[in-house]
């Protein structure tokens, strides 16, 4: 068998095609959890922290910043000068702990649905009940 036919079998089960989906939309879904943060919560929070603060402008310089670069974080990283970057860490921290709880909220409804389509339990043949009622028997 070739490289190619063992590839081939591989690429085209069905797990690996879950997963490749799974990837897709676990990349689409992340950007819509980053639009809810940057465009939804962080102005929210923002606001009730007594202003328009914008999470991302928030930092340290830690080097020495050119002449003539604006004190963004955007012109101060293209300009290559290290800063300590906390307001970004907390939205980036933020996005994470929103994802978090979407990806566990989905998978909370997914194993309730599957608890509820899940066949009912057989019941026990009488013939193991007897059989379990001797067993307790004998340990008194």
């Amino acid at each position: 068998m070739s490289v190619f036919q063992e590839f081939r079998d591989f690429a085209v089960k069905g797990n690996v095609i879950d997963l490749a989906v799974g990837v897709i939309i676990g990349g689409a879904f992340g950007k819509i959890v980053d639009s809810l943060v940057n465009d939804i919560v962080m102005p929210v929070i923002s606001t009730l922290l007594g202003g328009h603060i914008d999470f991302t402008n928030l930092f340290i310089v830690l080097g020495h910043a050119p002449e003539g670069v604006p004190r963004t974080f955007d012109a101060l990283k293209k300009a290559g000068v290290p800063i300590f970057a906390y307001g970004n860490f907390i939205t980036i921290s933020i996005n994470f702990l929103l994802l978090a709880f979407f990806i566990f909220q989905m998978v909370k409804v997914v194993n309730k649905i599957r608890t509820m389509d899940a066949p009912p339990a057989l019941p026990t043949p009488e013939d193991i009940e007897l059989l379990r009622e001797i067993r307790d028997s004998l340990r008194k």
